[in-house]
């Protein structure tokens, strides 16, 4: 992260200060013994195609905020011909998937024990993204592939292994849309494909998290083909970039070449107008899609920022069966049904707890509701974060799956193109007290991160980066269409509070002040929390928007 320290909320608004900051190797990054002559290929051939596919996005994005959305693709090959994917029969009950940062040892070992189906190990939104969390993050995920992941568990006193279970576990690579520098083995001399050892270059972080974790594998010490997770895809084209590094690095470890599976997440509006064309583009290797609505919903105001109509309310206040969710949900187990492929649902955001029997009955109640929605809509399965949240979610869903199910399936000629930014009228309610909700939490989030946490249990809620942009965006939605959009304070008799770039900034002080009188179990000290409050703000002024 930048340093931020002593500035002033004036000079925030400068536009040369950045919440964000490209991850960076040391010089003197410890990486396996011949990890440099073995990546420098792939990033000759990788690395180019990846900056082009993100400069693409950029493209899409501003037509979108000129008034150009995306919308579905004409007619292709994709959608015309007869093609399947063959399920592999380990992987055809995914009812729950738990998922959590791969650099939690302790946390990895109870999802695995925890009986999901599923587990998604993190390099991704629920890890801060640093090299020193990327470095605890790889190995613990070498040893939860081989079976020998342990951590020491302090009350019973003992080490704790993962119990022998067919669950499948999957690694969230980081998405297209970010870089690294460094990292190719500074200790030898690095090739010159890699500028000769220069920590300056860019990388791509996907194809490099992928080729960490792939290089010291062996086949035969997997229970099952490795398998991925890809984030935060925005086209049909980009699945075509997946599906070449997956068989290039099968070549090079002389595996088959569809060996490497995976399932990817529908979490960008451009991307639900085209995902059968980019099932289509893996379909050597994909054997599902899962609808990421959190980032989903933090795209959709992205890609509508210039619209006054889509300034959403007080995101607590938006109903999971909202229309934008529930036509995107439908739409995807369809697609994926009718070509052999499974659908995940969501994370539902409220977590149990062992602490507060309210709260814990609340939140499993809100889970057996929305995992019921999510199989009523044909889901095969969910994901979750807590082991207490498991066996309510595989309960809601038929067992494998619903592949096979056609009401779970619809495949009406109407249901193929439904309608993708339905305007949500009449939907929650836009409060103050939502503004201030929303700037206490994007500094509580930042402040985990600045600590070492990509993901941070807040209030109840499990607040990660997609969680984190949306509240960003919305705040930035609000100033921005302050003369178009009432937001109300509730405590002043439902008065309108105009939204300006001061009163922000007044409301950021505010809730800074509030929370360091009274910071709870937050980790992290005044100063970082001063720094958060910073950073937070300087994101939003400088429309730091992408999921970084």
């Amino acid at each position: 992260m930048v340093e931020l320290a002593g500035a002033t909320h004036h000079e925030l608004s400068k536009p040369t200060l950045r919440g964000f900051e490209i991850q960076t190797a040391p010089p003197s990054a410890d990486l396996p013994k011949g990890f440099a002559e073995f990546y420098a290929p792939l990033h000759a051939r990788f690395t180019p195609w990846q900056q082009e596919l993100a400069a693409k996005r950029k493209e899409v994005l501003k037509k979108s905020q000129e008034g150009h959305p995306p919308e579905y693709l004409p007619a292709s090959e994709a959608i015309t011909s007869h093609w399947k994917i063959v399920l592999p029969e380990w992987v055809t009950d995914q009812r729950n998937q738990m998922t959590g940062p791969g650099d939690d040892a302790e946390l990895c070992v109870k999802m695995l024990n925890s009986g999901a189906p599923g587990v998604m190990l993190d390099l991704e939104d629920s890890m801060a993204n640093k090299w020193e969390n990327l470095q605890s993050g790889v190995p613990n995920i070498h040893a939860a592939l081989r079976g020998k992941l342990t951590y020491f568990d302090k009350k019973r006193s003992a080490e704790i292994a993962i119990k022998p279970s067919k669950t499948v576990i999957f690694t969230r690579a980081r998405g297209l849309h970010l870089s690294q520098r460094g990292g190719f083995g500074a200790k030898t001399a690095a090739p010159a494909e890699l500028g000769r050892g220069d920590n300056n270059e860019l990388t791509s972080a996907s194809l490099y998290d992928v080729a960490r974790v792939v290089y010291e594998l062996d086949a035969s010490e997997l229970k099952h083909p490795l398998c991925f997770y890809i984030p935060k895809s925005e086209s049909a084209d980009e699945a075509l970039w997946w599906a070449d590094l997956f068989k290039r690095i099968a070549h090079e470890k002389g595996w088959e070449t569809d060996y490497i599976k995976c399932m990817a997440l529908v979490e960008s509006h451009p991307l639900a107008f085209q995902i059968e064309e980019f099932l289509y583009n893996l379909r050597d290797h994909i054997v599902g899609l899962n609808l990421g609505r959190w980032d989903y919903m933090a795209s959709l105001i992205h890609f509508n920022l210039e619209n006054p109509e889509w300034v959403l309310p007080d995101r607590n206040t938006i109903p999971h069966d909202v229309r934008f969710f529930q036509n995107l949900r439908e739409l995807i187990p369809s697609v994926c049904h009718r070509r052999g492929a499974l659908a995940i649902g969501g994370m539902t955001a409220l977590y149990p707890s062992r602490e507060d029997a309210e709260l814990n009955a609340r939140a499993l109640d809100v889970l057996a509701k929305d995992k019921k929605n999510e199989a009523n809509c044909g889901m095969d399965g969910a994901w979750t974060g807590h082991p207490d949240q498991n066996q309510i979610a595989v309960d809601q869903f038929p067992v494998p799956n619903q592949l096979g199910n056609p009401s779970g399936a619809p495949d009406k000629s109407e249901a193929r193109h439904p309608d993708l930014r339905p305007v949500p009228k009449g939907v929650g309610k836009r409060t103050l007290a939502g503004t201030r909700a929303a700037i206490r939490t994007v500094i509580r989030y930042r402040n985990g991160v600045l600590n070492g946490k990509g993901a941070s249990l807040l209030d109840g809620y499990m607040e990660d980066l997609a969680t984190d942009r949306i509240y960003r965006l919305m705040i930035a939605q609000r100033i921005r269409h302050a003369d178009k959009v009432e937001v109300l304070d509730e405590d002043e008799g439902g008065k309108p509070v105009k939204h300006t770039p001061e009163l922000i900034s007044r409301l950021f002080d505010e809730e800074l002040e509030k929370i360091l009188r009274a910071p709870g179990k937050d980790l992290g000290t005044p100063e970082t929390f001063t720094r958060a409050r910073q950073i937070s703000e300087a994101m939003i002024l400088n429309h730091e928007f992408d999921p970084i």
